[in-house]
């Protein structure tokens, strides 16, 4: 994520703002400053008029009638699977597994591979910078049949301890899973040095990454980086919320069993035995979300057609202009690498608690998300039970970031001694 865009480049990133209808709003009688693209990320137009269109249009259920509009929607959505592999480098549409977010891509994994794969005693690696989505469904999995959960620890600095990465494999471990970028720090986690460690230790060892973040600060290659299963979730990337997806190499996809049951996902069904579809079908029983999976694909050109490089370089200057106009605000420790990271910032004040912060901020203008973003070993570990996040998204610009710091010092002179 290096480089620097032209003064005409950056006019180009800055205009993508008005595509944003939200943004043009007021909040509490000011401007909106929304820094909360971590949490969520707002709608272009295109995205909101693709899913109208689909509502206006030729809706209807997919891959069932043989009436026209069925064929065009069904035509439609497969298009969207074709999409997503190409966005995220896979091999094959049929790498490519719709759910409704990355939580439940985690908990298809963990659930199906894992009771299928996995023995009391079984080792799974997990990091101590996991959102709460890549820490609980393996929680369950440990006590509905015995695994061993193991901790990547954090250094001080926001990075994974790496070195304790090497000491934490064992010949029980048969699973690494990880964050690509950390919703809490903004830490960029290095995926291929860790998947090639993991693989010189043990190829057989399976690799999950959780790149929810990822895929929205620059371009995700996911053949590249070799992992087993990539998950992210489409309402981050300025798509809607209710739609998610699983990656998994193809191969490895056919040999685990269905998730869920019911319809759609089926061979031939008796009351004495079912017999299910190939990859990607069989994991996704039931009406999917169609009009969601639609805009999701409008998402995916939206960002496309901007560039992921782009938007990553653009993300960085702004990045460095946050960190350096919050360094100038007394009394703010800052978390997470200072190399390395995306356009997320996490603070907190020793004048005030995060919530009473961000509620100024609010009254400022600004949205910003405080507490402990489903990070909470997370927080155990720098001492602290929530911190305020301020997360970038293609539509931020350095006047929000003003916004912002503004805020902030009207916080302090309201809350400080």
């Amino acid at each position: 994520m290096a480089g620097k865009l032209s003064p005409i480049q950056q006019a180009t990133m800055a205009s993508f703002r008005n595509d944003f209808p939200v943004l043009s709003k007021t909040m509490n009688g000011k401007p909106v400053a929304f820094l909360d693209t971590g949490s969520s990320a707002q709608k272009p137009r295109a995205v909101i008029d693709a899913m109208k269109a689909a509502m206006d249009t030729e809706y209807a259920n997919i891959h069932r009638g043989l009436y026209q509009f069925s064929q065009v929607t069904t035509a439609k959505f497969e298009a969207v699977r074709a999409k997503v592999a190409d966005f995220i480098g896979a091999v094959s549409e049929k790498e490519i597994i719709f759910t409704r977010n990355a939580t439940e891509g985690i908990n298809l994994v963990a659930q199906s591979w894992g009771r299928a794969n996995l023995k009391a005693g079984d080792e799974v690696i997990i990091s101590g910078m996991e959102h709460h989505a890549n820490i609980v469904p393996w929680q369950l999995l440990r006590d509905q049949i015995g695994i061993v959960i193991k901790v990547i620890p954090v250094l001080q600095d926001g990075r994974l301890d790496l070195e304790s990465l090497e000491k934490l494999l064992s010949s029980k471990t048969k699973l690494v899973s990880f964050v690509h970028v950390s919703n809490a720090l903004g830490t960029i986690n290095p995926v291929s040095t860790i998947i090639k460690s993991v693989s010189a230790y043990n190829r057989n060892i399976r690799i999950l990454v959780d790149g929810s973040q990822a895929v929205v600060h620059g371009a995700v290659n996911v053949s590249a980086l070799g992992a087993d299963w990539y998950v992210f979730t489409g309402h981050k990337l300025y798509g809607p919320t209710g739609i998610g997806v699983l990656y998994g190499r193809y191969e490895l996809l056919q040999s685990m069993p269905p998730y869920q049951g019911g319809g759609d996902m089926i061979e031939r069904v008796t009351f004495e035995k079912t017999t299910y579809k190939d990859a990607p079908a069989r994991f996704e029983a039931g009406t999917p979300a169609i009009v969601e999976v639609l805009g999701l694909g409008a998402a995916i050109d939206y960002v496309a057609a901007i560039g992921m490089d782009n938007i990553a370089v653009r993300e960085q200057e702004l990045l460095a202009y946050g960190l350096e106009q919050l360094s100038g605000v007394p009394g703010l420790t800052l978390y997470g690498p200072a190399e390395n990271r995306a356009g997320i910032i996490s603070f907190t004040a020793d004048w005030g608690h995060p919530s009473d912060i961000a509620m100024v901020l609010d009254q400022c203008g600004v949205a910003v998300r405080s507490g402990h973003h489903c990070c909470q070993p997370l927080m155990d570990q720098f001492g602290i039970d929530a911190t305020i996040r301020a997360s970038f998204g293609l539509y931020t610009n350095e006047a929000d970031i003003d916004q912002l710091v503004q805020g902030i010092k009207k916080a302090r002179d309201l809350l400080g001694e």
